[in-house]
């Protein structure tokens, strides 16, 4: 499954690129997230619950910050897997002020492949996209609360 978008953050870029990299900034914002401690360098352990439709389950995971280019832009490598399946992940996010360059503003711009496979896969990629898009617009909007 192929996402993409965009977001405007109420910050500048170089604190944009910070706070998406602030694993407690991170664990707050993403919906369902129990836990993110890290696990080395650029490299953390997730706990989350996932709900979709009548499924929710436990999930364990890793995510991965990599091909790192302050303060513009990042991959995210996530992969869990629980009861109800798995999910791998990959995105590339790019950080950049508007086009009518307006201050303490920055566009995240996001696009990656998302897999999802077992009982979850079963419940219609229909839902999962849905699902999927409604995640994404949470996490930003929390995020964007913090960020002030």
């Amino acid at each position: 499954m192929k996402i993409s978008g965009s977001y405007n953050l109420p910050v500048a870029p170089e604190r944009a690129y910070q706070i998406l990299q602030d694993p407690a900034i991170l664990a707050q914002a993403m919906p369902g997230c129990e836990s993110l401690e890290q696990i080395g360098p650029d490299e953390y352990r997730m706990k989350m619950k996932v709900l979709l439709a009548a499924l929710s389950g436990q999930f364990e995971g890793k995510v991965r910050i990599a091909d790192q280019a302050p303060p513009t832009s990042f991959r995210l490598i996530v992969e869990g897997s629980g009861r109800i399946g798995f999910l791998k992940g990959d995105g590339l996010l790019k950080l950049s002020p508007p086009d009518a360059g307006a201050a303490g503003l920055t566009v995240v711009s996001y696009e990656g492949d998302a897999q999802v496979g077992g009982t979850m896969a079963a419940v219609g990629q229909r839902l999962i996209d849905g699902t999927a898009k409604m995640m994404i617009r949470k996490f930003f909007d929390k995020l964007a609360s913090l960020a002030g």
